[in-house]
């Protein structure tokens, strides 16, 4: 049926492309997301790989799968736009941790990393944000080589032809790629299962809701970050997320929480006041929590589907 499509498609008919397409496009959106680290980007590099894919349709003749064509038309739209647009950061890639709660704080005109609604893709190691703030740090081929071999399993030959080089140069990428990864991401946040991961975000969301600082360090790694882009200050270890969770969120104003997923991690939606504040994004290890990453901004609720107010 699909050879019906394609031909069809080849033809001009824009309701068998799209019959081609669709089931392909999460996995591509979240492809282009692992490149980009933007929802936003990621929209824009999938909406330019439809465009092109159609356009070029004619071209494709078939010695590879139709997916494996896709994606490197995406790869190449992405590798585009991440030159064009540079790398998202995160604030540990700013400056170092600060020791004490840093209460004057402007948001700094930095490309920061986004989070990505979580919509139970099957590699959810490929989303993680850890692991796509690692990629940030890799040169455009280095990223989009590891990414495709690591994550959707493509050959070193058949990564070779979608990015236009020999198979010795994806393998020395992949090399140096994963040097760079191993560095910046050793670990990743651990699964847990859902029974667990429902009551540590529950508890969590109780604790900032009555300002319970011993209920918050119970939930807590001694070792735990806590950062919040766009604000560059973030704090590492117990001592200085707490002097910071005792300052600024307790006595802030008035919490509440929806629990979600993000990047393939238990997360919190934060209303402040009933309005629209921060994803919060839980690394674990084991049954805590070892980062918090709070993407501050109502623009981020619209990506997730989430209302801008509770009130």
């Amino acid at each position: 049926m699909s050879e019906v499509f394609l031909e069809r498609a080849r033809q001009g008919d824009d309701e068998a492309f799209t019959r081609l397409v669709e089931p392909l496009r999460r996995e591509l959106h979240a492809h282009c997301y692992r490149m980009l680290g933007s929802t936003h980007d990621a929209d824009d590099a999938l909406q330019d790989t439809l465009i092109k894919a159609w356009r070029k349709l004619g071209s494709f003749e078939g010695r590879s799968s139709l997916r494996a064509w896709l994606y490197t038309v995406a790869t190449r739209a992405c590798l585009d736009i991440a030159e064009t647009r540079g790398k998202r950061a995160m604030p540990m890639d700013i400056g170092p941790a600060s020791e004490h709660t840093v209460l004057d704080q402007s948001a700094l005109e930095i490309a920061w990393l986004e989070p990505y609604p979580d919509q139970r893709y099957e590699q959810r190691e490929g989303v993680e944000l850890a692991f796509v703030a690692a990629l940030q740090h890799l040169p455009g081929n280095q990223r989009a080589a590891l990414v495709l071999f690591e994550v959707l399993k493509f050959s070193a030959a058949e990564i070779a032809e979608i990015m236009d080089t020999s198979t010795a140069s994806v393998n020395s990428a992949l090399a140096r790629a994963r040097k760079i990864i191993a560095e910046r991401a050793p670990t990743r946040s651990e699964q847990q299962g859902d029974a667990s991961l429902k009551d540590i975000v529950a508890k969590y969301s109780s604790a900032l809701a009555r300002g319970d600082a011993d209920a918050l360090v119970a939930l807590l790694t001694e070792d735990v970050t806590w950062s919040m882009p766009p604000l560059p200050a973030w704090y590492s270890g117990i001592d200085a997320v707490m002097g910071h969770a005792i300052k600024v969120p307790f006595t802030c104003g008035s919490w509440q929480h929806v629990a979600i997923s993000a990047n393939g991690q238990p997360a919190v939606a934060g209303y402040l006041d009933g309005q629209a504040w921060s994803i919060n994004v839980f690394t674990m290890r084991g049954d805590r929590i070892a980062a918090i990453t709070s993407f501050i901004g109502p623009e981020h609720f619209r990506q997730f589907e989430l209302p801008a107010s509770l009130q």
